[in-house]
């Protein structure tokens, strides 16, 4: 095994290399694995947030997991089981944010480059408030891209929100009445493709990173103030994954992917734990784990998805050349389930990499799946819900449900409702909106 560290600047260095693998030799991590739940720090950060809620990218435990019991509907369309449907003011591909009342999006109105939040009633789909973050200045380069990629993350007291504009990433936090609390520019942005890491609440803090080609950061801030509690540098790369915190072998570890390498940082002080070279460069997928292994993948220069020890050894368990770029993946029953770019549905066995079965759905995909009682959910560009059962035995088709002509945001499944931002395309007109879907 070949670790890679960085020095204070954030580049590899010889003196860095041997100070890790010193440290490292005697510090394997160990302790009680726990499979399938958030980070201590992550839940005992939730504070008003209530178990129908759906605060952050990737939900409540921010691996795709719906809270279990949930009865939505496996089909539906524009004339069924849609409890109603909004428009949505400019573009984005952040997906739904629901707290309490409340729906929150981004947006970005790219014939004049301004960055917005918006509030939705819950029950009706009713706007609530627009705060206007940015008035110019939004930032991207992929035609799949937008200046509002990244989703809005809640504490049930604050809203969080990152955007890329004027040449830097800035991070504001607003009130659930859209009031401006604070604001934060972590770092000056070079933009390669585009920006889309989402935020995480963490106890008292809400880290945030921003990876490009002049060199980007990580850092935690003050959840109450934005002030600054620690920040590494990161390599001068591009990169678009967001930060999780898993809690693995009796601690909780910030896995970062991308970058050319796996890194597993303690998120109350940016130390390194434990690191490993070998990650493709730029990922956009958040990891998973069964608590064992973390799971990565990217697609830049080169396809890999791959499993890491996460006990601090840094072992790399398996490893293969699939494209699992842009959506994330879900870890269940012992089993890894993704939908690869090109629209494949794949299960791996979690512990060997052993492929169980491959399935086309049709279609490219950039939305991430949500898994909810064995049964997962996934959208294509084209606004194709496909839903099938969790199994590791064969592909099961449960239903494949339209709305829309264009999908890229990931669904949100909450109180017994689905929540999926599409657009439709009338000539050359294109609209986004938000529906809701449920049989109440």
């Amino acid at each position: 095994m070949m670790l890679a560290t960085r020095d204070r600047t954030g580049l590899p260095g010889v003196a860095a290399i041997v100070s890790r693998l010193t440290m490292l030799a005697g510090t394997v991590l160990v302790g009680p694995v726990v499979v399938g739940r958030a980070a201590e720090g992550v839940a005992a950060s939730r504070g008003g947030l209530g178990a129908d809620d759906w605060p952050a990218w990737r939900g409540p435990t921010h691996d795709g997991h719906a809270a279990a019991g949930q009865a939505v509907p496996l089909t539906w369309s524009a004339g069924d089981n849609v409890r109603w449907v909004v428009d949505v003011p400019g573009r984005g591909s952040s997906s739904p944010t629901v707290v309490g009342d409340h729906v929150y999006l981004t947006s970005c109105d790219e014939a004049v480059g301004s960055q917005s939040v918006h509030a939705f009633e819950r029950t009706s789909g009713r706007a609530l408030w627009t705060t206007l973050v940015h008035p110019s200045g939004a930032m991207r380069k992929n035609a799949k891209s937008t200046g509002a990629s990244s989703s809005v993350s809640a504490d049930g007291e604050r809203l969080f929100c990152a955007f890329p504009t004027s040449d830097a990433v800035v991070i504001t936090a607003l009130s659930t009445a859209g009031e401006r609390l604070w604001e934060t520019r972590l770092c000056d942005y070079l933009i390669h493709q585009g920006y889309g890491a989402t935020p995480l609440v963490y106890r008292d803090t809400v880290i945030v990173i921003a990876d490009h080609k002049g060199g980007g950061a990580v850092a935690a801030l003050d959840r109450a103030t934005g002030r600054e509690v620690w920040r590494r540098a990161r390599p001068p790369v591009p990169n678009y994954s967001s930060p999780i915190v898993l809690h693995l072998f009796g601690r909780d570890q910030l896995i970062l992917i991308g970058c050319d390498t796996v890194e597993s940082l303690d998120p109350a002080t940016g130390r390194v734990l434990w690191e490993r070279a070998g990650a493709t460069t730029e990922c956009v997928t958040t990891p998973v784990t069964d608590g064992e292994r973390v799971f990565t993948s990217g697609g830049y220069p080169r396809n890999h998805v791959s499993a890491v020890r996460a006990d601090g050894s840094a072992t790399l368990d398996w490893e293969n050349g699939e494209r699992e770029y842009v959506p994330s993946m879900i870890v269940h029953g012992g089993h890894l389930y993704g939908v690869l770019d090109a629209g494949i549905a794949v299960c791996w066995d979690a512990a060997t990499g052993v492929e169980r079965w491959k399935h086309r759905l049709g279609g490219n995909f950039s939305a991430s799946p949500v898994l909810l009682d064995g049964r997962i959910f996934a959208t294509s560009e084209t606004g194709q819900t496909h839903v099938f059962r969790a199994s590791p035995d064969a592909f099961e088709a449960l239903a494949v449900n339209t709305l829309g002509d264009e999908a890229f945001a990931s669904p949100t499944i909450c109180g017994g409702r689905i929540y999926l931002r599409y657009a439709t395309h009338d000539g050359g007109r294109r609209q986004e909106h938000l529906a809701c879907i449920g049989t109440r």
